[in-house]
This record gives C-alpha cells, sequence and structure tokens, in this order.
C-alpha cells in the first residue's frame, strides 16, 4: 500500500512538471493534471485509515493554489471557465451559492484549503473532470481560439439579403454576426451578437419533428410525412406518389408535422431552461404574408395529408407561431448540443428526446436540412445541420458539440452568407485538420480508409471511465452527480477489478445520504460481495459508520435473498420510480 508521503511526492511531481513546462498565467490551473495514480489508488484501497489519503477537495485545492495557502476567489472562476464552464452552470449551481455565502465571510476574497474544500464539495466529480481534462474537448482554449479566428475571417464578409419577404425579418441588421457552441459536457464558447434574440424560423423543423417521433414513434410520424430529399424548393406545393410531403424539413412536411406536437416545454428543455421567448410581431408578420404556407395547408386538407379531425387554419396559426420562437445563439447551440448528446441536454443531464427521435432527426437533417445546398453541404462537411430565413444554422457534430451561428444576409438558397463561410472556412482551416486526425466525417469508419482519431467518448476505455465516475462520486458524498448518472441510465452497480460497487465505497466512507439513494432510488443489490467476499454491510461495521449499518440492516430486513439479487424486475422498478424518488 502507498504511504502518505508517497501519495504527496506523486501530486508534487504532477505540479512540478506543470510548472516547469509553463510559465504562470491565470489560466495555468487549466494545464495542469492531477495524477492519474492518485485516482486510481484511491479507488483500488479496500482498506483507508482516516488522514492518510488526501480528500479529492485537498487535490484540486492544491493543484489551483499552485503551493499557496490560499485560492483568490477570481482565480478558481477564471480557472472554471478556461476549462469551458459556466460559473452560471446549473450543475455547479451548489458550488457557486456555497461560494457567494463564503466570501461574506472572508475579509480578503480568498479561500482556505478548508473554506475551498466546503465551496466545491458537492459537486466535486464535476470539477474533477474539468481540471483533470477529461472532457471532449480537452485543450479547450486552443480550440476556442480556431473558431475565433474563423468567426473574424467570415465577419468581413459583404452579400447577400436579409429575408424580406416576411416583413419583421427585414428590421435585422445585416451587420449581426454570432457563433455560439456547447459540448456534450456542457462546455461553452460564444463569440459576437450571441446574446440577441431572433426567430427559429425553419431552424425549428427538426427540433418539432425529433419531438413528434419522441411522443408518438417513428411508425406514426411516417404515416402522414415521408423521408426522401424532395429535390424542389422548400415552400413548393407538392408531394410525393403518396400524397404525402416529402419529408419534416420543407414546409408542407414541418405543417403536418405541427399537427403532432406540444412543443415549448420541449423547448425549454432541449436549450437547459437558456433563453426561449416569442416574437408575436413575427407571428402576426407571418400569418399576414402566408399565402403560399394557406396554399400548402388547403392543399394538404384536400389530399387528406393531417390526421382525422385536424382544423387546419389552427394548425398553419401553430406552424406559424413555432417559427417565431426566440432564441439566443447560446441557448440553441444548447438545443443543438442536446441533439449530439443522443438526447440529454449536457447542462441539466435531463433526457429530453429518446434515441429514436434524435437518430432519425440527424439523418432527416444530413439529407434534408440545408435547402438545396443539403447534397453539398452533406458531401463536402458531412454533418447534420439545418438552417432558417432569419439566418440561423444550426449544426450538430454526434457525441462531440452543437454550433449555432447566426448572421441575417442569405445567399440565393436561403442559407445564411457568413454561416456557409464560416463552416467553408471551418472545412479548409480547421475541421480540415480535424477530419484528417478525427473521424467527424459520418463516413470516416468505413473499411480500408486510414484509421484515425476518435476523440468521441465511445470506445473500449468507456466502461472504465464510467466505473471511476461512479465511484468517485461515490466516495465523496457527491449525490447530485449520482442522481445526473441514474438519470442518464448508467447501471449503478458497474463494479471496478475488485467487484466493488458504488454501494461498497458509500458504505466505506459512511455517506448514509448516498447508501440512502442507492438502495431507495436505484434499487441496487444492498449484499454484493467484492473479490474478498465483503459486503456493503461489512465496510460499514469495519469502520464503525452506525447509521450506514442500520439504513443496509433495516433495507436488507425488507427483503429476502431472492428479492435481493440481480433480477429484471428490480431494475425495471427503479426505472418507473426513479423519476418519482429523484
Amino acid at each position: 500500500m502507498f504511504s502518505s508521503a508517497v501519495l504527496q511526492l506523486l501530486l508534487t511531481a504532477s505540479l512540478s512538471s506543470q510548472k516547469a513546462s509553463s510559465p504562470p498565467s491565470a489560466a495555468a490551473p487549466h494545464r495542469l493534471f492531477f495524477s492519474h495514480c492518485v485516482f486510481l489508488f484511491l479507488f483500488s484501497c479496500r482498506r483507508r485509515k482516516a488522514g492518510i489519503l488526501p480528500s479529492l477537495e485537498d487535490l484540486l485545492f492544491y493543484t489551483i493554489a499552485e503551493g499557496q495557502e490560499k485560492i483568490p476567489a477570481h482565480k478558481f472562476t477564471t480557472a472554471l471557465k478556461a476549462t469551458g464552464l459556466r460559473t452560471g452552470d446549473p450543475r455547479l449551481k451548489e458550488c457557486m451559492e456555497m461560494l457567494k455565502v463564503t466570501l461574506k465571510t472572508t475579509s480578503d476574497g480568498a479561500l482556505d484549503r478548508h473554506l475551498f474544500k466546503k465551496c466545491v464539495q458537492s459537486n466535486i466529480v464535476l470539477l474533477t473532470q474539468a481540471f483533470r481534462k477529461k472532457f471532449v474537448i480537452p485543450d479547450f482554449q486552443p480550440f476556442c481560439a480556431h473558431i475565433d479566428d474563423l468567426y473574424e475571417n467570415a465577419k468581413n464578409l459583404s452579400g447577400g439579403q436579409v429575408a424580406d419577404y416576411i416583413p419583421q425579418l427585414a428590421r435585422f441588421s445585416p451587420d449581426l454576426w454570432a457563433v455560439a457552441l456547447c459540448t456534450v459536457d456542457g462546455q461553452r464558447h460564444t463569440v459576437g451578437d450571441t446574446k440577441v434574440p431572433f426567430c427559429l424560423q425553419s431552424c425549428v423543423k427538426p427540433l418539432k419533428y425529433a419531438i413528434a417521433v419522441h411522443d408518438h414513434g417513428t411508425e406514426y410520424v411516417h404515416r402522414f410525412i415521408g423521408k426522401e430529399p424532395s429535390g424542389l424548393r422548400f415552400n413548393k406545393l407538392f408531394l410525393n406518389e403518396d400524397d404525402k410531403p416529402h419529408n419534416p424539413m420543407v414546409n408542407a412536411g414541418a405543417i403536418v408535422c405541427t399537427s403532432l406536437i406540444k412543443v415549448m416545454n420541449f423547448m425549454n428543455k432541449l436549450a437547459g431552461n437558456e433563453y426561449v421567448g416569442f416574437s408575436n410581431a413575427t407571428f402576426q408578420s407571418e400569418r399576414e404574408s402566408g399565402d403560399r404556407n394557406f396554399a400548402i395547408g388547403y392543399y394538404l386538407k384536400e389530399k387528406k395529408c393531417f390526421p382525422e379531425g385536424t382544423d387546419m387554419t389552427s394548425i398553419l396559426d401553430f406552424y406559424f407561431q413555432l417559427c417565431s420562437i426566440e432564441v439566443t445563439c447560446e441557448s440553441a447551440s444548447v438545443m443543438a448540443a442536446t441533439l449530439a448528446n443522443g438526447g440529454f441536454c449536457p447542462i441539466t443531464g435531463e433526457r429530453v428526446l429518446s434515441p429514436e427521435a434524435v437518430r432519425n432527426t440527424l439523418s432527416l437533417m444530413h439529407s434534408c436540412g440545408m435547402y438545396d445546398f443539403s447534397g453539398q453541404f452533406a458531401f463536402h462537411v458531412g454533418l447534420p445541420a439545418k438552417s432558417g430565413v432569419a439566418g440561423g444554422i444550426l449544426l450538430v457534430v454526434p457525441n462531440v458539440m452543437g454550433i449555432m451561428c447566426w448572421s441575417p444576409p442569405l445567399d440565393k438558397l436561403g442559407n445564411s452568407v457568413r454561416g456557409i463561410q464560416f463552416f467553408s472556412l471551418s472545412l479548409d482551416l480547421f475541421f480540415q485538420d480535424l477530419v484528417s486526425l478525427c473521424n467527424f466525417h459520418n463516413y470516416d469508419n468505413l473499411r480500408h480508409f486510414a484509421k484515425k482519431l476518435d476523440p468521441r467518448r465511445e470506445g473500449g476505455d468507456q466502461r472504465v471511465k464510467s466505473v471511476i465516475n461512479l465511484l468517485f462520486a461515490a466516495y465523496t458524498g457527491d449525490v447530485s452527480a449520482l442522481r445526473r448518472f441514474a438519470l442518464s441510465s448508467m447501471d449503478m452497480e458497474q463494479r471496478d477489478y475488485d467487484s466493488r460497487t458504488a454501494l461498497h465505497v458509500a458504505a466505506a466512507e459512511g455517506h448514509a445520504e448516498v447508501v440512502r439513494f442507492l438502495l431507495e432510488a436505484c434499487k441496487v443489490n444492498p449484499v454484493p460481495k467484492d473479490r474478498w467476499g465483503n459486503t456493503p454491510m461489512d465496510e460499514a461495521v469495519h469502520f464503525g459508520h452506525h447509521d450506514v449499518v442500520t439504513i443496509l440492516r433495516d433495507y436488507h430486513n425488507q427483503y429476502s435473498p431472492q428479492d435481493t439479487q440481480d433480477s429484471a424486475t428490480d431494475k425495471q422498478n427503479a426505472e418507473k420510480n426513479l423519476d418519482g424518488m429523484l
């Protein structure tokens, strides 16, 4: 077993090597690594005497403090932002609230080790991942510098016309230009006019299609709408050979899709409860100038394209309203990231859309999302995207990030001039580098292609990361992280190489709240045995955690041995009851 001296040497060596390789700066903590050996060791120990090992909070403090006895609060928040996380991230709510309260008790605005631990302990798992550079974009600041360069290159571009067939859209300045991104880990970056509200217009089409599939399933939705690109303008009065709209990305398909959904609650969840509004002026403008859409509506009604009993004029009103939903680039990037993250909102951890809905939506965005430029975009970029006549382009890099760019001037095909230029430059100056190294393109995984790096969080080490994150949370008593893991359908009974579970770790550390959560909300097996034959009860008894012993004994007495096994029934009941228990 390592001694405390050895652990301190590991930590000191890690810090010293980082200091030697880079000059001090406000962002230096972001470039520091925790010793991976220390973290593996924390969970490989079956027995731990109190006080021998530094806590995760201590390790985080030492990393950011860089040898100082206190950490100024602004240094912590600056280092946090350098990882891509925001202080307003909902996942860090407890930490930030405690930081505000704690700073009121200090005279110099700095945190010693005790106060720092008090602030970060409730969110230590997420913070540990951030500072150990375990997010999907590890070197986030250089990445953002690339994005800023691309933004500036496209900023000076002229040409294009602001859409004027909807009078309200014509009022936007052609100089507005914004880019925002959100990764599947919730890393954020924005540049330009990213807080200016604008209407989604056709960018809402993939979102409402996803909601329809989530609510009704693929088979039902496609009774009314096709899946093929039309080869025609988005607002043509034309149906396929089955008298259905060609796909949900053209106006006819979007109007029919509108008859299938209830949307605003989903929009808020997609955006992680960030800004989603409504422009009544745009809605009125849309309705007054919507003759072609009314013509499409009557044509659809004549061909019996709507579900039985649909009020066509009410659906057209709803269609105009959905086009008039307002977002900012920032909130829309979270929507895109939710699609990139398989339907889970990155900044709340909540499942918003089913995997089926996300898969179908990304497929149709890839083939039909960019109007008559869809084929070119799919060929060169190979990523799902959707444009709108307000000037927005929503792009998804599956398992990596979502991007929203916005600039009102449009080209002759109805796509943002600066947006297309931005992604073209991205391809030439940035994504080309990534595509040459990483298999971002949908078809880079074909046999006999040159092998490329896959930065997405899938692969052979995914289970190892999952186990480590789960045991981190149990070790530190981070119920907030465990709640997110459970909501994301993580297996809460995963074992490490010593066959130890989260329940073992929580019982050994005396985290009664964690033990209760794992037993009551997650319905884990209360008597798993590690490779030495020890149960969580044995751990609690050994370390004298009497409250945990009581919880385990009371829970165990409610069930027969047969009930405490890994049964499918327990799993099903856990899934049904989890939302309520949480």
